[in-house]
């Protein structure tokens, strides 16, 4: 593929970066606070199991299917006007969700803000890559990443002291002002950019898209509560292949693609989006048993257990502040770095799974070991996919960039936790029929028969977090090939013929 052209970096790159950074902080925060408000929207709705699954759901799924539409979207019609709409939208859909009277109307306003989470989640890398040149776009892109890890860490916390004081609203209100300055700094700082071509709308494979990805999420959500092989999970799944298999076909021969699939020709491209699915699918399904051990195992309550994944964000953001991650980059290269991050990764939650088990002072070890592999491996990642799309087509490219980790999270949820389980199954005593920790520990009788099964809860989280681990370290292995067979024949097609070849 022909190399992009050179961005020229804005002068006020780094506020703007700074407005960026605030609006994908709404985002984020709405994702990990709700988690902790489960329990007191169960007692003040009386919300059934059905009902939470879907509050959750609802904002997956709209996000999710339509990340690669309104990242083609921000491209063609302007990524400021698009950062505006997303933290409107956003903002009336807390607003909404904040003054729910039943289930119902809390789902639909999780639809909504859902929709604006995947408007904002494209347009913000979107505009990075438009102000930033290559030289400063890691940087800028690991402090990108710093908010996502802040979110993560910052919304149980925030959760958890909302919830103390206010009733379970708070946690959707407080979005609300945050948005309304997201807005106003927007308006006020960050410059409109779009695609200078304007090709028409690729309207059947935005359709295609949400189809195929509706319909894979769906069935990854709904795998572990209904059976893999039941009719709930087979049907949207084939639907979901469908949809993405007719979406691939259609973009290869529009005159229009909203997804270029040339795209994938570019090993730099294919060993990006491939690496990062894996850590994705590795992160994010550890990550999610890791709270489950730190309340159902060590006895932690949400707001303790959140105070625990404290080290894995203040590592990452160091790191990131300090740019480590970009000057490793020069002198390593983009495999290098890469390679290096999710072996770091990798270790990291090894040592989470062995010598955290019983304690959290070995999980303190796996998780700074985490961080510092984060903060190297997820900028570099990212760039490396932004670099291999041309910069007209940033939205589109962060579109990719947000469907995959979606996708990878979801499946790292679905797979380790099905290890979980069977693992989990496999080791309690033969007198409990339990599916889940909280029932084997009630028809447990004693101490004894209590502590048997709370091993039996380790070891499957263990193990689980060995195969994410696992998986990380091959999506490092098979990115770091990739990229330099990419790198390689790029300083080949750059070199020159010698005179005596030549003759």
């Amino acid at each position: 593929m022909t190399t992009p052209p050179q961005i020229q970096p804005h002068p006020r790159r780094w506020l703007i970066l700074g407005v960026i950074c605030l609006a994908h902080l709404t985002v984020l925060l709405d994702n990990t606070v709700l988690n902790v408000a489960v329990p007191s929207l169960t007692e003040g709705m009386g919300a059934s199991t059905a009902d939470i699954q879907w509050m959750i759901s609802a904002y997956s799924l709209a996000q999710s299917g339509l990340l690669l539409s309104v990242g083609s979207a921000a491209d063609r019609y302007g990524r400021k006007r698009a950062l505006l709409t997303g933290l409107g939208l956003f903002g009336t859909g807390s607003l909404i969700a904040s003054m729910a009277g039943n289930p119902g109307e809390l789902i639909a306003a999780r639809a909504g803000m859902g929709v604006g989470g995947a408007i904002l989640m494209t347009s913000t890398l979107a505009v990075i890559v438009q102000v930033f040149d290559a030289e400063e776009r890691v940087k800028a892109i690991g402090l990108w990443s710093t908010v996502l890890t802040f979110g993560f860490a910052a919304g149980p916390l925030i959760g958890g002291v909302l919830l103390n004081h206010f009733w379970w609203g708070s946690v959707f209100l407080i979005n609300v002002p945050v948005a309304l300055l997201g807005l106003t700094a927007v308006a006020l700082y960050v410059p409109e950019s779009r695609d200078p071509l304007g090709d028409r709308p690729d309207l059947p494979g935005a359709g295609l898209s949400f189809i195929g990805m509706l319909g894979i999420v769906y069935a990854i959500i709904s795998g572990p509560v209904h059976g893999w092989t039941s009719g709930d999970v087979l049907l949207p799944a084939c639907i979901g292949a469908a949809g993405m298999t007719g979406f691939a076909l259609w973009e290869r021969h529009t005159p229009h693609p909203m997804l270029d699939m040339r795209f994938f020709r570019d090993r730099r491209f294919v060993g990006a989006v491939a690496g990062g699915i894996l850590v994705a699918f590795g992160m994010g399904g550890s990550l999610f048993l890791l709270t489950q051990h730190l309340q159902f195992v060590f006895g932690y309550g949400p707001l303790k257990a959140g105070l625990c994944t404290v080290p894995l964000a203040l590592s990452i953001a160091l790191l990131n502040i300090l740019g480590v991650g970009a000057r490793l980059l020069r002198k390593l290269g983009t495999p290098g770095v890469v390679v290096l991050g999710m072996t770091l990764i990798a270790l990291g939650l090894a040592l989470v799974s062995v010598l955290g088990r019983h304690g959290y002072g070995g999980m303190l070890i796996g998780l700074v070991t985490m961080g510092v592999g984060i903060a190297m491996a997820s900028p570099a990642m990212a760039a490396a996919i932004m670099g291999a799309i041309p910069p007209e087509r940033a939205g589109i490219g962060a579109g990719v960039n947000g469907t995959l980790t979606e996708f990878g999270n979801g499946l790292g949820n679905a797979v380790l936790g099905a290890v979980l389980n069977s693992r989990f199954a496999a080791l309690l005593p033969a007198t409990i029929s339990a599916s889940s920790l909280p029932a084997a520990l009630a028809a447990a009788h004693g101490q004894r028969q209590r502590a048997a099964v709370a091993d039996a809860f380790a070891s499957g989280v263990s193990v689980s977090q060995l195969v994410g681990a696992a998986a990380v370290l091959a999506g490092g292995l098979l990115a770091a090939f990739l990229l330099h067979r990419a790198d390689r024949e790029d300083s080949s097609r750059r070199s020159p013929v010698p005179a005596e070849a030549a003759a």
